[in-house]
């Protein structure tokens, strides 16, 4: 990304704050807005689909199971270290219990939503679209393209 676009407020990333001292669900908190907007861009970009069409999509790339199965698609791929922040993030403990899925499914997305946040944080937006790919290539829903 370049710098006219890093210093634009919309992609300002969490001044003084060191990533790897944040709380693993503030990362998965970011994690879920800017997974779900990549996604939501991948699908405008694949055809021009109706509003409700691209929300219909959307959701079953960011749902609990489908973050899932994206994170199961990644471990292979990860480093050492992302590897280290995806554990913080399925082991961080929210104090809230999930609706309508498995504890361990919820727990890694999590985990995937703390990656994703993470690597933002960090600015690492070439690694994330390239993890994010890997999932768009392999997953059930439909993904004609790439990011």
């Amino acid at each position: 990304m370049n710098d006219s676009m890093t210093n634009h407020p919309l992609f300002t990333y969490p001044g003084d704050n060191d990533p790897k001292l944040m709380n693993p669900l503030v990362l998965a908190y970011i994690g879920d807005a800017v997974y779900e907007l990549t996604i939501r861009q991948h699908l405008a970009s694949l055809a021009n689909y109706r509003p409700n069409q691209l929300h219909k999509q959307a959701t079953r790339y960011v749902s609990a199971k489908a973050q899932a199965r994206a994170l199961e698609q990644w471990q292979s791929v990860l480093t050492e270290e992302e590897a280290d922040v995806v554990r913080r993030g399925r082991n961080a403990k929210s104090g809230t219990a999930p609706k309508n899925t498995d504890i361990l499914v919820y727990r890694h997305s999590t985990a995937l939503e703390c990656l994703v946040g993470y690597l933002y944080c960090q600015g690492r937006l070439d690694r994330l679209h390239q993890l994010i790919n890997l999932g768009l290539e392999g997953g059930d829903p439909p993904s004609s393209g790439k990011l």
